[in-house]
This record gives C-alpha cells, structure tokens and sequence, in this order.
C-alpha cells in the first residue's frame, strides 16, 4: 500500500502538532509532502520540515523568510548534517502561501490553521480536489453555502472531535432515520459560576480548560462556549440537519465526545478519552481507522459521567450562535469575526471576559443581514471586516493582531 500524500496547514499549532506526532509513528501509512505555519515559530517549523523531509514549507509572515532559512541551516547542524547532506525545501511566502500548498495535488489536506483566514486555503484544496481534513471550522462557519457548494460528496472530513464521533454514529443508520444531533460540551473553567462573578476572570484563569490542551484562542472560546457555537453551525453545514434538531449538552467528563439519537429511540455515542489523536487520525486516514493511535477508554476502572443542559443565562454565546446560523448568510461571518476581535481584547487586557460575548451580541444585532441570490466569497469577506470595526468600534479598541 503506498503511503497517503499530506499537507499539514498550522503545523506548529496544536493540531499540527499532534498530526505530526501520530505520522511519525505511522511513516508506512502517511507521507508529508508539504507544511505552513503562521511564522512565529520558525524554529519548530524548521525542526518538522527536515525530520519529515518535506518539499515545500509556507509561512504567512513573509518579513520571516530569511529567519526560516537560517533556521533549517541551525537545524541540519543540530542533526549533525554535513554541508551538502540535506536539501533545504522551497519557501513560500505571504497570506496566499498555505492556499498556494492546499491546492498541491495530494491525497489530504489538514486544515489546521486558527481563524477565518483558513477560508481562502479550505477553498483552494477543495477546488483541487483533494479530501480536506477540516480542523478550522471557522472557515466553514463563515463560508457556510460557498463552501458546502464546492465540495463534492464526502470530500470533507471533520477534525473536531465533536464531528468526527457524529460522522461515526452516523454509520449506525440512514440520513432519514436520524432524529436529532447531541454536541457534548465540557463547560470550560468556569462551569456553574453566575456571570456576576466572571468579570474579573483572568487570561490564565480562562486558559485552564479542564480536559484538553489547546492553543488560547480555542481554549477562550471553549471557556465563553462560542467554540460550541460555532461547532452547532458547523455541523448543521455538515450533516445537513436543521439548526432545531442539534442541541448542545454540557458532560464535564468529555468521555462521550458527542452523540446521535434515531428515530426508534436509540441513541449511539462515540467514546474515548480526552484527545484529538483519534479524529485526526480518522481524519488522516479516512474512511480507515489507524491501528493504536492512542489508547482506549479503560472501562475496567470506575467512573461516573454527568450531563446537564446548557445554562443560557450562564453561557448565552450558544443561544448567539444558534441565532446567528439560523439567520444565515453573512450572519454566521459577523458572529465569528466580532468573537475573534474580542477575544484578542481580552488577551491583550483591553476587554473583560464577559465583554467577548457582550460585544459579540451587539454587532450580530446591529448587522443587518442583506438577502443574497448567490452568496461571495466577497460578501463573506465584507462582512467580515464591517465586523471587525464595529467590534472595535463598541470595545473603543483601535488596533488588533491576529492572533
């Protein structure tokens, strides 16, 4: 069997991360043939490149070219290379690049980059027609209709582990004896306290999500539950199952990572434990399953697993979310990037915690969502940027990073 061609997006994050992780334990299945990254870890990029050696490397930041090539240099040194005795790959750069890789003829794209500006790369690898194993939900969030178009049936795969242990439920049964989608939710750090008592929540507080290691954008948005927002968008663009048939319910234990329920009563869950080793390795290797990648649920030690609903008072970014999608069009596009500008504020101590979710309520209310024949990329990207400002216009930010 020849190894399956990848291209790893947002190698450095966390996705990324473990991706490389699971591949290099499993070199006979997979080859990587390309890697990008946002550029502030050139170090890490240089390190994965030569270990996997890799044709083509991309960095967003295009000031860090030169920095990337010193560092695969330093990097073939460390390994103990003779001048001569590696082959440095070629660099792209620029905010085009990891499109520029998506669209390289392979067998898997992962998406693994944070943000919205994923769209332009999820877009580029399903115009090649290469499967997409999709980690950034943002931008089929945003993209909704325009990215749904352009796939051909089962082109894309989901990473989040949320949609992936859907995806396997679902082969219990037919698309029409399907009754309703359950998302589990963890409830982040701050599961049972009244928002009276969040406003002073720190950044470090906000980033001890009680289960999982992610990177901080997906781990604030795990603590406000806009990250199960915007998973309930995602896999209503998915699965095709309308807004009012996928509910959210909180299980702190996070050993169910989201469930099924059929028409005669039954409902299937997907259990394991608390990683994202398995959906990306199903991901990777899809429709197969990869032998071993990480170890079962021991069902030989006790444990007890809970359930409640979702606190909308507590968390109303869920309630947002559901608005926002069931609105459609650019509404979806408003919510996420209005999130992503607050949750920047917050990092950088310009904005409390219960601001994100405040904020991002305003500007959903205040965009006024225009009936389109044929939503654009343009129209997402328009709405967007109006987003962004009137974010920063309500929070009095007036510069923001990407994060």
């Amino acid at each position: 069997m020849n190894p399956r061609s990848v291209v790893i997006l947002g190698s450095t994050g966390s996705i990324g991360t473990t991706a490389l992780e699971l591949i290099g334990r499993n070199r006979d299945r997979f080859r990587v043939l390309a890697l990008s990254a946002g550029g502030d870890n050139v170090g890490l990029l240089a390190e994965q490149a030569l270990d996997f050696g890799v044709e083509v490397v991309a960095v967003a930041k295009a000031t860090v070219a030169q920095d990337l090539q010193l560092a695969f240099y330093a990097e073939a040194q460390r390994k103990g290379y003779a001048q001569g005795e590696f082959r440095i790959p070629k660099i792209l750069t620029g905010p085009d690049a990891s499109s520029e890789l998506a669209a390289m003829p392979c067998d898997v794209v992962l998406n693994g980059i944070n943000g919205s500006v994923g769209l332009h790369a999820t877009l580029a690898a399903l115009d090649a027609g290469n499967t997409l194993a999709l980690a950034n939900k943002e931008s089929l969030v945003i993209g909704g209709p325009i990215v749904t178009r352009r796939a051909k049936p089962g082109q894309i795969v989901a990473v989040d582990s949320e949609h992936s242990a859907i995806a396997q439920c679902l082969r219990g049964g037919s698309p029409d004896e399907v009754r309703k989608l359950l998302l589990t939710a963890s409830g982040g750090p701050f599961l049972g306290k009244p928002r009276s008592e969040l406003a002073n929540v720190t950044v470090e507080q906000a980033l001890e999500h009680p289960n999982f290691a992610m990177g901080p954008v997906v781990t604030i948005n795990s603590a406000t539950l806009v990250n199960k927002g915007l998973e309930l968008i995602e896999a209503h663009l998915l699965f095709g199952i309308p807004m009012d048939r996928i509910d959210v319910v909180v299980h702190r234990q996070q050993a169910i990572h989201s469930m099924v329920e059929f028409t005669d009563g039954a409902t299937i869950a997907q259990v394991g434990i608390p990683t994202m080793t398995v959906p990306i390795a199903l991901a990777l290797g899809w429709p197969d399953r990869i032998p071993d990648a990480t170890r079962p649920w021991s069902f030989a030690e006790a444990s007890t697993w809970t359930f409640q609903p979702v606190d909308d008072a507590e968390f109303p970014s869920v309630g947002l979310a559901r608005e926002a999608g069931t609105r459609g069009g650019t509404a979806p596009a408003v919510f996420n990037a209005a999130n992503e500008v607050c949750v920047q504020a917050f990092r950088d101590g310009r904005l409390p915690f219960t601001g994100i979710v405040d904020t991002v309520a305003r500007v959903v209310t205040d965009h006024d969502v225009p009936s389109y024949e044929e939503l654009s990329v343009d129209d997402v990207l328009a709405a967007d940027a109006w987003a962004r400002t009137r974010a920063r216009e309500i929070t009095g930010v007036q510069e923001t990073h990407q994060a």
